[in-house]
């Protein structure tokens, strides 16, 4: 395993991108901030294979679900960073609340797992064998 950065060598990084230190990092224990802050840096703020802001409209989307007023916070205002407009983050929200609904019926209603996935595999199907009938 890799020797950490010790605590300045890393908060110094970090001032560098963000300009400061945020509050929820200052209280990392030394021996995982430079873990931490390299995850962070690479997943939320570097390129992936994620554009930036559709990481950050899932993430809004995911925390209207755990219902984590700093996530979403946080999300919102970095998908704005990268770009989202207002109408892109109210549609995955909007996208979060019907699934999230449809997840709930289907669980409720107890589906047969194995009929779902065998009807998807039906619809799935049929939609490609439609999609190259109307590409031609």
């Amino acid at each position: 395993m890799a020797i950490a950065r010790n605590r300045k060598e890393v908060e110094a990084e970090i001032i560098e991108h963000l300009g400061i230190i945020p509050g929820f990092m200052k209280g990392i224990p030394e021996e995982y901030l430079d873990f931490e802050w390299e995850l962070f840096k690479s997943l939320q703020l570097g390129e992936t294979l994620i554009p930036n802001k559709y990481k950050e409209l899932m993430g809004i989307a995911l925390h209207s679900e755990t219902k984590c007023r700093y996530c979403t916070l946080f999300h919102t205002e970095t998908a704005k960073l990268f770009g989202a407009t207002d109408a892109e983050i109210q549609e995955a929200v909007h996208y979060a609340k019907m699934s999230l609904g449809w997840s709930a019926y289907l669980n409720g209603m107890q589906a047969d797992y194995d009929e779902f996935a065998g009807e998807l595999k039906q619809i799935g199907n049929y939609v490609k064998e439609n999609m190259a009938q109307h590409a031609h």
